[in-house]
């Protein structure tokens, strides 16, 4: 999956094989294989091109990770507590990262004023909410590496 989520188009197990024959000597029926065995689990279509195929991710990388998250939060008995451990894994830059994107998810109306807006009008402050249309834009950039939130 990893080679196929870095090129971002449709592949070919040829393409695939001699990318990871820099690396090691792999044979072409193995790619072959895990190819296939990928697209009957779901996570890769495939279209026929002559008398191959061409291989395309499902989903996004960032997708499949939220996954795998969610998947693992939803089986704990005490969500809250494994959120707490997890968070406590967290690099500073990874929580950097959390926060960035409960802002995008959450909206330019809930986001907290800037330093400047609150040294400007401090007694308006409290309660107050952005209209649609006005306030900050939202990066799409950002929203589309989060999985199109």
């Amino acid at each position: 999956m990893s080679r196929v989520w870095k090129w971002n188009r449709p592949v070919t197990v040829r393409e695939v094989l001699e990318d990871l024959q820099k690396e090691r000597s792999i044979a072409y029926t193995t790619v072959m294989t895990v190819l296939d065995n990928l697209h009957q689990k779901g996570w890769v279509r495939r279209e026929a091109e002559g008398r191959a195929y061409r291989y395309e991710a499902v989903s996004t990388r960032a997708a499949y990770a939220a996954a795998l998250m969610n998947d693992a939060w939803s089986q704990s008995d005490n969500p809250a507590a494994a959120l707490v451990a997890f968070f406590g894994m967290m690099s500073e830059e990874q929580r950097q990262s959390l926060s960035d994107a409960v802002r995008i998810v959450q909206g330019p109306e809930t986001q907290e004023p800037t330093e400047a807006s609150e040294s400007a009008e401090p007694a308006q402050r409290p309660a107050q909410r952005a209209e649609p249309g006005e306030g900050p834009e939202e990066n799409p950039a950002s929203a589309r590496d989060l999985g199109g939130r």
